[in-house]
């Protein structure tokens, strides 16, 4: 992303540290699942430890190939945000209790974000 500041390259420059700063902190972590029984005792377990600070579940339709043919099914999204650092911990929890044998686990960068929302999620996991 490139950023050009005319006005003043001070309050420019500070504004870029910031968002570099915290853009390699936190991830927006998602997941699967094939209810939302499954869904909620994970996310419960993930909140419980303070490894996500914030979760929502979204009821959606999946299509995916799978053995050779193409499926859809309705599932449960789960969407979390937390620390980076905590990454491979959630995946453990999670791996520990999900019924799929192959569940979508993937973390997107958060590259910036409102800054009191970030410092929540720092203040909110461990």
């Amino acid at each position: 992303m490139v950023r050009t500041c005319s006005k003043d390259s001070r309050l420019c420059k500070r504004g870029l540290d910031r968002m570099d700063e915290r853009k390699a902190k936190y991830g927006l972590i998602t997941t699967t699942f094939r209810d939302r029984k499954e869904a909620s005792k994970v996310m419960k377990i993930l909140l419980k430890k303070r490894l996500v600070s914030c979760c929502q579940l979204i009821p959606i339709i999946s299509s995916y190939h799978w053995r050779g043919k193409i499926e859809h099914h309705d599932e449960v999204l789960l969407q979390m945000k937390s620390r980076k650092s905590l990454y491979q911990e959630i995946e453990q929890e999670i791996l520990k209790l999900h019924s799929y044998e192959t569940p979508q686990i993937v973390m997107y960068d958060i590259i910036d974000g409102f800054p009191h929302y970030l410092d929540w999620i720092e203040e909110e996991t461990r």
